[in-house]
């Protein structure tokens, strides 16, 4: 793994008053003016941008004037769940009569409004049917629910494929003709905009005197926001920033949703402390065991709850469920390793494929993110659908689309994917189990004509070598809270060699160190997660080259300053 420094701007941007190590890091990462930093709910960008917005509005005014049967179709994943509570909860804010949600069980439907959801749906007699984090690529669905009388509004931040569906209403900043600037807002980011957007009209028309109800704070819910944009990985652009600063400031102020609150707690997170890693890291992959393993119901369940009791046992419920997603996932990782340990990493294919008959569906994906991670190359881990097809996840690396490599390979071979959609570095898919062969060739082929060996070696992109005065408590914390990080807005990351004083294993598979930059500087405690233990602990081993994160390690109410270590290698 190479380490390579941030490329700068010519010019560094005036941002204000701020530490020159601060400016260099918000330019590296494309800020260019004080006004990209700007973190208060009034510098989010305007709600009529949005294409759709008014068509959503008025077929949601007029199903809260009517009294209709709204429900709610979401998708099962964190940022389907905490998309489903905003709808739910934030409708009931502004006067919904009736409005309830369902999300497909991954096992027994797959994704989206699909025409059996439909089917599922209308025994609920609803009215109006919105989707969250899905329905762009409901084209039948939607067909389906249209003819059985229904109205549809779609509300999406998945890239749209060749057709659109004929809904009532589409809100999706990637659809064609969007001028929203923010292409990076999470499916519940899209659904908080809606309701601001009904919110807005709302008080125009008087609704809120008429019905005698006081206008809800809709900030109330951003918390859920924070936590669903962050889990799902999207760009922490200016306006996801926003979004995710203030879900950040109300769960530290202690006004998070119950539910949000107990999985902390189970979690042994204090909410005083937490930062946007953490909704990504702890909160988030306890979320999704529910509906990586069960149904994602019982997350949804849980941070709609009311009364903390109840939310308390429902977020044990999860840890256990994530405890179960971990083991379940280490074997997969072994069986994964077995295949390819015989390869050399020059012999593998540019674009990976995995699958065993018995692995997991849900979670494939955490398995085809692992083995990106230690390959560094597009991967597509996938799992028996027991019907004689195959569901696959995919995850790919910086320079290759990965949703656009999918449609490149279904142009060129319309019989080897059955239906697929996602990101730019996430994806799904679904194939016949006997074209497994043939698409694994034609995924090497296509990502070997986007990407050269160069592309596939593992680079750190690093902030610089910090002065030996710079390894303080004071540093560490202006940083912890110069954020919110996240994906392509990462957290600061230096680089340096280090005299290893001290070293030693920690659970199974931790290195706790303590290290010194030059005979000047002080000592100081480092921690690097699951190192290879072939390796590591080595006692020859005196000197090495660190890339590591500046952190604050609190132990007993003590605060102390560690490094956490992303790549270690002996000098």
């Amino acid at each position: 793994m190479r380490i390579e420094q941030r490329p700068l701007p010519e010019n560094l941007p005036d941002l204000g008053d701020l530490p020159p190590l601060l400016t260099r890091i918000y330019a590296a990462r494309g800020v260019r003016s004080a006004a990209e930093l700007e973190k208060g709910l009034a510098h989010l960008l305007p709600v009529h941008l949005l294409k759709g917005m008014d068509a959503a509005v008025q077929l949601l005014a007029q199903a809260l004037e009517q009294r209709q049967r709204i429900l709610i179709v979401g998708d099962f994943d964190a940022d389907g769940a905490t998309a489903s509570c905003v709808g739910m909860l934030g409708l009931q804010m502004l006067g919904a009569a009736h409005v309830d949600y369902l999300v497909p069980n991954r096992f027994d439907y797959g994704y989206g409004l699909t025409p059996e959801i439909v089917a599922v749906a209308l025994e609920r007699q609803p009215d109006l049917l919105v989707t969250v984090d899905n329905g762009i690529s409901s084209v039948e669905g939607v067909a389906a629910a249209q003819a059985a009388g229904l109205k549809v509004l779609v509300t999406d931040h998945h890239l749209p494929g060749h057709t659109l569906p004929s809904a009532d209403a589409i809100v999706n900043p990637n659809q064609p003709g969007c001028e929203f600037p923010s292409k990076a807002l999470a499916g519940v980011g899209v659904m908080f905009y809606v309701l601001l957007g009904l919110r807005a009209h709302l008080r125009s028309s008087g609704w809120f005197a008429q019905q005698n109800i006081a206008e809800p704070n809709l900030a109330e819910l951003l918390d859920l926001v924070a936590l669903g944009s962050v889990a799902d990985v999207v760009p922490l652009d200016a306006n996801n920033r926003i979004l995710v600063h203030q879900g950040l400031a109300r769960i530290r102020a202690g006004r998070a949703r119950p539910g949000l609150r107990a999985i902390l707690e189970v979690a042994r997170r204090d909410h005083r402390r937490i930062v946007s890693t953490d909704l990504g890291f702890i909160v988030g992959p306890r979320l999704n065991a529910a509906g990586r393993l069960d149904d994602i119901s019982l997350g949804i369940e849980c941070l709609l709850c009311e009364d903390a009791d109840d939310a308390l046992q429902r977020a044990q419920q999860l840890e256990q469920l994530n405890q179960d997603r971990k083991q379940i996932e280490q074997g997969m990782q072994q069986e994964a390793l077995v295949q390819l340990k015989d390869l050399p990493v020059e012999g593998l294919p540019f674009g990976l494929c995995l699958f065993e008959p018995e692995w997991h569906q849900g979670v494939i994906g955490i398995l085809a993110s692992r083995m990106k991670e230690r390959y560094h190359r597009p991967v597509i881990a996938f799992a028996d659908a027991d019907n004689g097809e195959l569901k696959g996840s995919a995850r790919s690396i910086p320079g290759l689309h990965i949703r656009d490599t999918l449609d490149a390979i279904a142009a060129s071979f319309p019989e080897l994917i059955s239906k697929f959609g996602g990101h730019a570095m996430a994806a799904g898919l679904t194939i016949n189990k006997q074209h497994y062969e043939a698409f694994a060739e034609a995924f090497d082929a296509q990502v070997r004509s986007q990407l050269t060996a160069d592309d596939l070696t593992g680079c750190i992109y690093s902030d610089g070598c910090l002065a030996d005065h710079e390894f303080d408590m004071q540093l560490a914390q202006q940083l912890r809270h110069a954020g919110p990080w996240g994906q392509r807005f990462p957290e600061p990351l230096f680089h340096g060699d280090f005299k290893i004083l001290s070293q030693r294993l920690v659970g199974e598979r931790h290195l706790k160190m303590v290290l010194q930059s030059s005979r000047s500087a002080p000592p100081v405690d480092a921690i690097a997660f699951n190192i290879d233990v072939d390796v590591w602990p080595n006692p020859n081993i005196l000197e090495a080259r660190v890339a590591y994160t500046l952190d604050v390690n609190e132990f007993r109410g003590n605060e102390t300053l560690q490094l956490i270590v992303s790549s270690l290698t002996p000098l």
